[in-house]
């Protein structure tokens, strides 16, 4: 009998994301199937082997594998020491239908600074109540997986917008209690995700979402000196939990919401 795989799966409150799959196999091989979603996988350890539309190719730890919905493919480890990889099922929105040939074609994509983003947007996946950092990078991988499909990453983007940075603050200001969906503030502004993400951090040298949590940063602050229980600021403020809420004050504030009342200490 082989060794017991290790896996967790969940589906995330982020639009566009079917499923995150983590796993380590020491043994276990795919038989051919298809998913009805874009197959996202990065792969931390070991490699892994598969054939897609009759032609073999690998996925090594460095680079980023993007399969199809609806391609037939397999799987399996390499070496007897299996393989660890993290994986994300996107909507068949995410993706235009008519990349799907050239994805085929090249499934692997030899691009550092594209598996980053994606390690980045799983590590924030693993965090319940930042779910706007998540749309956000979804956004740029995106924008990025789609820019290889196309040949388009060497084209020169237009420049930042400031009017629409702007407006995007100002509907962050006033929603950044219960919240704002990337999506929402993409209608609203008539403005394509990922344009939006980069064109508020160029324009004010952070991502929106670091720009929510610290209003909601800023609010608990007033909402702690004011007397009110920690629990509850962190409900008031917007916070998915207190977990949420410890973690985000602890790293701008440089303490604990509990120590902070306590002490009263501010000016920050």
């Amino acid at each position: 009998m082989g060794a017991r795989p290790d896996i967790t799966a969940w589906r995330p409150r982020v639009e566009g994301i079917d499923e995150v799959f983590h796993a380590h196999f020491a043994d276990h091989s795919y038989p051919m199937h298809t998913h009805d979603a874009w197959t996202l996988l990065i792969v931390d350890e070991g490699v892994v082997r598969y054939d897609l539309d009759r032609h073999e190719h690998g996925a090594p730890s460095s680079v980023v594998t993007l399969l199809p919905p609806h391609v037939p493919h397999n799987g399996g480890a390499v070496t007897p020491e299996g393989f660890r990889k993290r994986v994300l099922y996107l909507d068949t929105g995410q993706i235009d239908a008519d990349l799907v040939g050239r994805a085929v074609d090249r499934p692997v994509l030899d691009d550092p600074a594209l598996r980053h983003r994606v390690h980045q947007l799983h590590r924030t996946l693993e965090r319940p109540g930042d779910e706007l950092e998540a749309q956000s990078r979804l956004a740029l991988v995106r924008e990025r997986l789609a820019g290889h499909l196309r040949d388009e990453l060497g084209v020169r983007r237009r420049e930042a917008d400031r009017r629409v940075a702007h407006e995007l603050r100002d509907l962050l200001d006033q929603h950044f209690v219960e919240g704002l969906t990337l999506r929402e503030a993409a209608e609203r502004l008539h403005c394509h995700h990922a344009h939006l993400v980069r064109t508020f951090s160029r324009e004010f040298g952070m991502a929106p979402h670091q720009y929510l949590t610290g209003r909601r940063v800023d609010l608990s602050r007033r909402l702690l000196l004011g007397g009110m229980r920690a629990p509850d600021v962190a409900a008031a403020a917007g916070f998915y939990d207190q977990s949420h809420f410890s973690r985000h004050f602890k790293r701008v504030v440089g303490t604990s919401p509990g120590h902070y009342a306590r002490t009263g200490a501010g000016g920050l």
